[in-house]
């Protein structure tokens, strides 16, 4: 998870607790019924099961290696959108003919303009990465309706699109992009548009306009980079699996451990004969642990296929846009109090 302190271990058990009083439950009905019921055919070889644990083991290492390998790439991708961001700015702020005075205000004006279209830009981006996909999970709410007890703050969540674009943009591009489909390309489109104009007059260099157009380019390709990987989900038939294979381990795995328990009891009869009788419950806690630690690695695959979706392991896309909001504003010089404040990151997770 993005957290601002180390994650702790007490953490893991309570994202975990209803899985582990399942298994514990699990693991003690089955040792009743061979143990207390006597039903002694309720038991399966070790040796297969082992083959069958090693199996999943490789299944849920690939599973959560592809899933790490798409969160590093959006990782990565947001990473270029913050140096992207920042260069684009100052170019455009150093391209200016500023040292005149008798066009100082205006450029100043189309200096600001370019800034909040390209807020604007990372504002529509953000908010298309948090549209929900069929494949994706519900976080926020549970099945019953109820909110969960484990809370965090998902800006795009909160607020609509248009309330976050409309102090951003002219009524004219407001309209404009609001009627695109694609609304983070429609402002790239209007910023390359008055780039444009902005030469025509004058107002920048013609190099310089080539080096813009160049940053657009790239803010382009990373937006379709992002785009793919919210877009094309983690393939469902590793995933599937991966989940199926480690639930028929888990329902094995007890009919092989209680055998082998009841054996190292009946071993120790001679020497220890009141713990050779209960020797054979002390398998619940080493059944559960086992299953637990699959499952647990199971979950953690799960969790990281989609790093857009709104999770605790997502990529903070919402803190990353307004890390460079604030960057790019303060680079124009803009009144302190107009440049909005970092998002709050409720229960140490980032968004």
């Amino acid at each position: 998870m993005y957290v601002q302190r180390r994650f702790p271990f007490k953490s893991v058990l309570i994202w975990t607790k209803r899985e582990i009083i399942f298994f514990v439950i699990f693991a003690t009905i089955i040792t009743a019924l061979y143990e207390v019921l006597n039903i002694k055919w309720l038991q399966v070889p070790l040796a297969p099961v082992a083959l069958v644990g090693t199996a999943v083991a490789f299944m849920v290492g690939f599973q959560n290696n592809a899933a790490y390998d798409r969160i590093w790439e959006a990782r990565k991708i947001w990473g270029g959108v913050v140096n992207t961001s920042r260069t684009l700015i100052i170019t455009v702020k150093d391209s200016f003919y500023l040292h005149r005075p008798e066009a100082a205000v205006d450029e100043k004006e189309a200096l600001k303009i370019v800034t909040n279209r390209h807020i604007a830009w990372l504002t529509a981006l953000r908010y298309a990465m948090r549209t929900k996909k069929e494949w994706e999970t519900t976080y926020q709410v549970a099945k019953n309706g109820k909110k969960i007890k484990f809370e965090y703050n998902i800006p795009e969540r909160k607020t609509t699109l248009e309330e976050e674009l409309k102090p951003y943009l002219s009524e004219e591009e407001f309209e404009y992009v609001m009627s695109k489909a694609n609304k983070p390309n429609a402002i790239i489109s209007l910023q390359s548009k008055h780039l444009r104009e902005l030469r025509n007059q004058d107002k920048i260099w013609e190099f310089s306009l080539l080096e813009m157009q160049g940053m657009l380019q790239e803010l382009t390709a990373l937006q379709g980079k992002s785009e793919r990987i919210k877009n094309f989900p983690y393939p469902k038939q590793y995933g599937s699996i991966g989940y199926h294979f480690v639930h028929i381990f888990m329902w094995l795995l007890p009919m092989a451990i209680i055998p082998a328990f009841a054996k190292m009891g009946f071993e120790m009869s001679t020497s220890h004969p009141w713990v050779s009788d209960y020797f054979v419950w002390l398998n619940i806690p080493f059944t559960v642990i086992v299953i637990w630690v699959f499952n647990t690695m199971l979950r953690i695959g799960l969790a990281g296929e989609n790093p857009f979706e709104g999770s605790p392991n997502d990529v903070p896309i919402s803190n990353i846009s307004r890390g460079i909001t604030r960057d790019i504003l303060q680079i124009i010089d803009e009144d302190p109090e107009n440049i909005p404040e970092p998002f709050e990151n409720t229960n140490f997770i980032q968004m």
